[in-house]
């Protein structure tokens, strides 16, 4: 019995460095996937963040409209006054590049506002709107006049 027992405590204990090789290799993998995931949910909540904001924006115009005998802001510089009479606070900026939203077009009878997204696909894409073909096919998403 005495021999038995001293087989089995000599047995070396801890990990090989194959074993471990295998566990960093995992590990890698994993974070590597987390870091893509992580990068493609980001664009997808600024572009999330951008369909709301074009939506209020669009809001405040159609107050504007209504409380205006019916007629939008005359020009480009008006339009973002007018939006920001309407809201609570100033003109909503771009959540990637702080800035404002730079594709818009105001005139009495129309308006269109357009943010460059950067996930391709849903969302994306829809400025095919009547008044908002000036900016081309690709990934905008545009929203216009209501009336």
């Amino acid at each position: 019995m005495k021999n038995q027992r001293s087989a089995v405590s000599n047995q070396p204990s801890g990990f090989t460095l194959l074993e471990l090789l295998v566990v960093v290799g995992i590990i890698s993998i994993l974070v590597a996937l987390m870091a893509v995931t992580f990068n493609v949910i980001q664009a997808r909540g600024r572009d999330t963040r951008r369909r709301e904001d074009l939506k209020a924006m669009q809001n405040a115009l159609e107050q504007y409209y209504s409380n205006t005998s019916f007629a939008y802001p005359a020009n480009d510089g008006l339009c973002k006054s007018g939006i920001e009479t309407f809201m609570k606070s100033t003109a909503p900026k771009d959540p990637k590049s702080g800035g404002d939203y730079p594709t818009f077009t105001c005139s009495p009878a129309s308006y269109c506002i357009c943010a460059d997204m950067e996930a391709i696909g849903i969302g994306a894409g829809n400025s095919s709107l009547a008044d908002c073909a000036s900016w081309g096919s690709g990934n905008y998403y545009c929203v216009a006049n209501l009336q």
